[in-house]
């Protein structure tokens, strides 16, 4: 994939990242809406989404378009899949830990990923056999060979709390040979810190195509591998997701593999 579709998304989540800060200071003030249970968007998230798609339209007006907020428009192979911020939960209380994500999905694999923290101004990228960088420097998943000592990252299923007691069981079983596991509230920046070698793993159920379609392809770009609870790779139909380097994200399949229930293995 060409560099200049890198450079667009770039310009994009630069865009959406001043938005972001420019209300930082007016919280109490944003609208927000509940869009279901424990699930909030605010007038940020679809000012921010706005912004990314009016930057991506000018070099890319035929490509399809997949926001969070908006739903997909057009139809082609070619879809620029947007979380203007993830992390919205954070965003609102002021929790320093959230982002833009923008990544470009061919025929149903990431091509482009970009993913970028307009708070610590840290800038995520990949292309497609290019390499995954943070602000230009090149990254490389960690080398850690097992899970004894690894620091993992999960969510909790907050749309899907069915799926809580399994989640649970896995955060327990991990916890026997893991070193600890953080829940950050964005599922992008931390495969972003996969990528980074910040922490060894990942794994959460319940993800959408925005919330993983960039992270991914930065682990892989990185060095590392993504798959289904099941251990099938390729960004997953079901939303549930592991990432790290290849002998975490296999040992994490492996020891989750016992407590996934009927709907979590498919």
């Amino acid at each position: 994939m060409p560099r200049p579709a890198v450079n667009v998304a770039v310009r994009a989540a630069r865009a959406a990242g001043q938005i972001i800060l420019r209300y930082m200071n007016r919280l109490d003030s944003l609208e927000v809406i509940e869009k279901q249970r424990h699930d909030y968007v605010s007038e940020v998230d679809k000012l921010a989404e706005a912004e990314i798609i009016r930057e991506l339209r000018r070099s890319y007006p035929r490509d399809a378009i997949l926001g969070e907020e908006s739903g997909q428009v057009g139809n082609s192979r070619n879809v620029w899949t947007i979380d203007p911020l993830d992390g919205t939960h954070n965003y609102l209380r002021g929790f320093p830990h959230f982002c833009v994500s923008i990544a470009l999905v061919e025929a149903g694999e990431p091509v482009v990923g970009v993913i970028y923290d307009p708070l610590r101004d840290e800038l995520f990228t990949a292309s497609k056999g290019d390499g995954a960088f943070l602000n230009d420097r090149r990254m490389r998943v960690g080398k850690r060979e097992s899970l004894a000592g690894a620091l993992l990252i999960t969510g909790f299923p907050y749309r899907q709390r069915r799926h809580l007691d399994a989640q649970l069981a896995m955060t327990r079983v991990l916890l026997e040979t893991a070193e600890d596991i953080r829940r950050t509230g964005s599922a992008a920046l931390d495969l972003a810190y996969v990528a980074a070698g910040r922490a060894d793993g990942y794994f959460e159920s319940g993800l959408y195509p925005w919330d993983m379609a960039a992270g991914c392809l930065l682990v892989r770009e990185a060095g590392g591998r993504y798959c289904d609870f099941s251990g099938r790779d390729g960004i997953p139909t079901s939303g549930n997701l592991v990432a790290g380097n290849v002998a975490v994200a296999n040992a994490l399949v492996k020891t989750i593999a016992p407590q996934l229930t009927p709907a979590l293995a498919l």
